[in-house]
């Protein structure tokens, strides 16, 4: 998506778009998202990384007045079992069945916050990677899509943050532009540990145990034109 500003923005499925940290968006972003059809915003951080830092453009109040930002995590950084397997972050698709089973609860209220949404809906992490790629696998899982759907979307992610990392005014502490030779073989494994993870968890059964009503899968399903 060419939203000004927007980092690593792509569309999901049906009303439903993904992309990096919000606070990389101008104020002519926004009003792109907004005439795009965006109406929600879910971030999926935790509360102690959500802050503007001194490179990240200026945004008005009232630039974002047309949007409700629902803040749904999909991890307690401070569990030790999550600490262990995780380190430093959430950063490849082989952890994401272990984050669906420590906090079932946290991406089941993720999906809370979708079918309650107005409008189109963007979900965003830090990088638009992981915690998004995980999410969007799901969301694509509903929706119906291929396999080779649900591996190019992550893929297109990992290539998307890797050309910011290219171009970045301020280096990442942990990761640095890879060329093709080095990012070609990743994109293909964390491809294939992505499309285990989605096909083997059954996201609509998923949601069902953790809580999500007929009603609220309803809601989803018609938000990802399904």
């Amino acid at each position: 998506m060419a939203w000004d500003g927007a980092v690593n923005a792509w569309h999901v499925a049906g009303d439903v778009y993904r992309m990096g940290r919000r606070e990389w968006l101008t104020e002519a972003g926004w009003r792109q998202a907004h005439d795009a059809g965006i109406r929600t915003v879910v971030d999926l951080r935790n509360e102690p990384e959500i802050r503007r830092r001194e490179t990240d453009p200026p945004v008005r109040p009232a630039a974002l007045a047309g949007f409700d930002v629902v803040l749904a995590s999909t991890e307690n950084p401070a569990n030790t079992e999550f600490r262990k397997l995780c380190v430093p972050y959430l950063n490849h698709p082989a952890a994401y069945a272990d984050n669906a089973r420590l906090f079932p609860e946290l991406l089941a209220g993720v999906f809370k916050a979708l079918a309650a949404a107005q409008g189109g809906v963007v979900i965003h992490c830090s990088a638009g990677r992981d915690r998004s790629g995980m999410i969007a696998a799901m969301i694509q899982d509903l929706a119906g899509h291929s396999d080779e759907a649900i591996v190019q979307g992550y893929q297109r992610a990992m290539q998307g943050i890797n050309e910011h990392h290219r171009r970045a005014a301020v280096p990442h502490p942990h990761e640095r532009y890879l060329p093709d030779d080095v990012l070609s073989p990743l994109l293909e494994e964390r491809g294939a540990s992505l499309l285990q993870f989605v096909r083997s968890l059954n996201t609509a059964e998923f949601l069902r145990r953790h809580g999500l009503t007929g009603r609220e899968l309803e809601a989803i399903l018609a938000k990802v034109g399904r």
